[in-house]
């Protein structure tokens, strides 16, 4: 039988997603406390392969299993086994044609930034500091030429290995709320470091450092080394995946300051 879960962690202590020999990974502690729940080796799929650093709320993995459990057992015994920094905060009972990556229409990301000189008490790794004025309609007016299906290699990590640079973007909103900066980001899928690295360009024009001009050229250069520098993984969260309706999965809802719908 194939499950699904939904998983949220905090990224500081983790070497990424992915699964590697020796590093501590989320989807190594996941595996590792799911196979004593099911009593066999569990493999997962996600979907979406979080790097270094960064966090998640909405992220959603499957894996097939023999041992029947309910789906309230899956969450509370697998939390059972796992460190604080990650916990299951939903499972369902999927059919064999669901994928937690290739089912996927949309992941959304949000990049949250304290617009202050030094750390805060609260939450210091949950976002990332950045001083300065910004610019916020400057800084929209660029995201708004981003939109739709673009060739994204400006913002295209050397190391990404997808086969196309090509994405759809269906949103970016950058929002102020008090002294938070709010990036809110949706597309069909993501290359390697994308997200920070169009955070990174945007804050350079946020903080008139560069103008729209250059944005644009850049952009259209498409031509990594043309762009802004990639921005802090630690304010960065995976909030949601969109899958069809018909595998009627949960939505979880974004609640408190830092993750107003």
């Amino acid at each position: 039988m194939r499950i699904a879960l939904g998983i949220e962690y905090e990224g500081l202590n983790f070497v990424g997603f992915q699964r590697q020999p020796q590093l501590r990974t989320v989807q190594g502690e996941l595996e590792k406390a799911l196979s004593i729940i099911a009593d066999e080796d569990i493999s997962l799929q996600c979907a979406g392969r979080t790097d270094t650093g960064v966090n998640a709320t909405g992220q959603v993995v499957h894996f097939d299993v023999i041992k029947e459990r309910t789906d309230r057992g899956w969450i509370l015994g697998t939390n059972n086994f796992l460190p604080q920094d990650v916990a299951v905060v939903w499972a369902k009972h999927v059919p064999d044609s669901f994928h937690a990556r290739f089912s996927a229409t949309a992941r959304r990301y949000r990049y949250i930034l304290r617009n202050t000189i030094s750390r805060g008490g609260i939450m210091p790794y949950g976002v990332s500091i950045y001083p300065g004025d910004f610019d916020v309609p400057l800084m929209q007016k660029a995201a708004d030429f981003i939109l739709g299906e673009r060739d994204f290699s400006s913002f295209r990590a050397a190391e990404d290995a997808s086969r196309t640079s090509m994405r759809c973007v269906h949103f970016l909103k950058i929002r102020k709320f008090g002294e938070y900066l709010v990036f809110d980001i949706a597309a069909n899928a993501f290359l390697m470091h994308m997200v920070r690295n169009i955070v990174g360009s945007l804050l350079l024009l946020g903080r008139h450092e560069r103008d729209y001009e250059w944005f644009i050229n850049m952009f259209l250069a498409k031509d990594r080394t043309k762009a802004g520098p990639t921005a802090k993984p630690h304010g960065l969260y995976l909030v949601d995946v969109t899958y069809p309706d018909v595998f009627c999965l949960p939505r979880r809802e974004f609640v408190g300051p830092l993750f107003m719908p």
